[in-house]
């Protein structure tokens, strides 16, 4: 899968399962670290870890395993890394606290017409 079709998908899924304020960074000119940036937001730790959970069986439905996979004790920021694609869903404090958005504020955002499935 390639990498934009990796933030299609975990996009949409997030968007399914009623993640908030969905953003996707494009940080290829930026950073060797990857393509892309998905970053959302859950409404409490449950909910962050329901949405990593599951993104991470679906992808892994059709193969495709993280790299690695940080956070999911505390549940405030879980990553889950998959290489091209980084995505990162916080609780909105912790969210509001790093504000990735202005940390990689040289990074162009792609609008939800260019991602939506």
């Amino acid at each position: 899968m390639k990498s934009i079709e990796l933030v299609k998908f975990a996009y949409g899924l997030l968007d399914t399962k009623k993640a908030t304020d969905i953003a996707v960074l494009d940080i290829r000119k930026l950073s060797s670290l990857g393509d892309y940036f998905v970053v959302a937001s859950g409404t409490s730790t449950i909910h962050v870890k329901a949405l990593a959970g599951e993104l991470e069986n679906k992808l892994s439905e059709q193969g495709i395993e993280p790299r690695r996979i940080e956070g999911e004790k505390s549940a405030v920021w879980i990553l889950l890394d998959y290489n091209d694609v980084i995505i990162h869903i916080f609780n909105h404090e912790t969210r509001d606290f790093y504000c990735l958005e202005r940390l990689w504020g040289d990074a162009p955002r792609l609008e939800e017409k260019d991602i939506k499935q």
